[in-house]
C-alpha cells in the first residue's frame, strides 16, 4: 500500500520525498533575514495556548486533548493542533483518520470528533509510514499546519507541542502570538528538572507561563484503596513555589485514563462524571480565567 502524502498542499512529492530537483542538486534555500520574525496570529482563532513538556512520556498529549475537550464542553469553539511532525498522537486520541478535504480557498479542513476540531500530520500520512524528513521539510510542514488550516472560527486552539526545546518549539514561540503556555510534568525529579528547561525557553521568547500541571501524581489501588506516589511526591508543586509559577492542578495516575486514550475516547468524554474528568475540567476553568476567555 502506498503511503498517503501531504500532497494536498504540495509539501512533498511521492517520487521526490526530500524535495530535490531532478538533477539531484540541493534545493534553493530561502534568503536569510536578520532578527526574529514578527509574530503572527492564527487566522480565525481568538486564543492560542501551547501545552509543552521538555521530556517525553509524561502524558502531555493526553492532557492536551482532555483540556481541549473540556473547553468544548464549556460551550467554547475549541480545537487542538498536533505539532509533533514525527510522532503525532492526536489521531489515536480522538479516534480519527482520513486525509482532510480542502476548502474553497485551498485550506485544510480540520477533522472533528466529540465537538472538537483537530489537525495533525497523522491525518496526512499513513499510520505505519515514518516521516523521514530533514529540518527544512519539517519547517515547511509546520508552517502549513499553522497557517493553512481553515478552523472556521475558534474561541481557543490548543497546540500540542512535541517534547523538548528544539526547532519546532522555537519556531512556534517566535512566530505565533501565544496567549500562554502550560507545562506538564510528573512529580519525578528527573522530569521536573527537564520541565524547568521548557519554562526557561518560554521566558526567553516572552511567552506567558500560565502554570504547571502535575500528571501521574497519585496511584490508588482499585482493590484495596491503598495510595502510592509512584513518581514521587509534589515535585511540581515545589518547583512552582520556587519559581513563582502558578500550580494548575494534579491529574492522578489511573489505568482508565490510559485505557480511554488508547481507544480514542478521552476521559472527559468517556467518563465525564468521574473525579479524574473533573480534574481536567477544573484545570480548563482555571486556564480560561487566566486568558480572559
Amino acid at each position: 500500500m502506498k503511503p498517503r502524502l501531504f500532497s494536498t498542499l504540495g509539501i512533498l512529492r511521492h517520487e521526490n520525498p526530500l524535495g530535490l530537483p531532478r538533477s539531484g542538486a540541493p534545493p534553493t534555500m530561502p534568503r536569510m533575514q536578520r532578527g526574529l520574525p514578527e509574530k503572527r496570529s492564527i487566522r480565525d482563532v481568538r486564543k492560542v495556548i501551547a501545552v509543552s513538556s521538555a521530556k517525553g512520556g509524561v502524558g502531555k498529549s493526553t492532557i492536551s486533548v482532555n483540556l481541549a475537550l473540556a473547553f468544548a464542553q464549556k460551550g467554547l469553539r475549541a480545537g487542538v493542533l498536533d505539532t509533533d511532525i514525527f510522532g503525532p498522537s492526536i489521531p489515536t486520541l480522538l479516534n480519527l483518520s482520513g486525509e482532510p478535504r480542502l476548502s474553497s480557498n485551498n485550506q485544510l479542513i480540520p477533522l472533528s470528533n466529540y465537538g472538537l476540531k483537530s489537525m495533525s500530520m497523522g491525518y496526512l500520512i499513513s499510520e505505519s509510514s515514518p516521516v523521514v524528513w530533514r529540518g527544512l521539510m519539517v519547517m515547511r510542514a509546520l508552517q502549513q499546519l499553522l497557517h493553512e488550516v481553515d478552523w472556521g472560527g475558534l474561541d481557543i486552539l490548543v497546540l500540542d507541542l512535541p517534547p523538548g526545546t528544539g526547532d519546532v518549539q522555537l519556531t512556534i514561540t517566535q512566530q505565533i502570538k501565544l496567549d500562554g503556555s502550560i507545562i506538564i510534568s510528573t512529580p519525578q525529579a528527573l522530569s521536573v528538572k527537564d520541565s524547568v528547561k521548557g519554562i526557561n525557553m518560554f521566558k526567553k521568547v516572552d511567552v506567558p507561563i500560565l502554570g504547571m500541571v502535575q500528571n501521574m501524581s497519585l496511584f490508588q489501588c482499585s482493590n484495596c484503596g491503598h495510595e502510592e506516589h509512584v513518581f514521587g511526591t509534589d515535585g511540581v508543586k515545589r518547583t512552582c513555589e520556587e519559581l513563582g509559577i502558578k500550580f494548575l492542578g494534579d491529574v492522578p495516575l489511573h489505568p482508565r485514563i490510559c485505557a480511554d486514550a488508547d481507544v480514542g475516547k478521552p476521559t472527559v468524554v468517556a467518563e465525564p462524571d468521574s473525579t479524574r474528568a473533573g480534574r481536567f475540567r477544573e484545570i480548563a476553568d482555571e486556564v480560561a480565567t487566566l486568558i480572559d476567555l
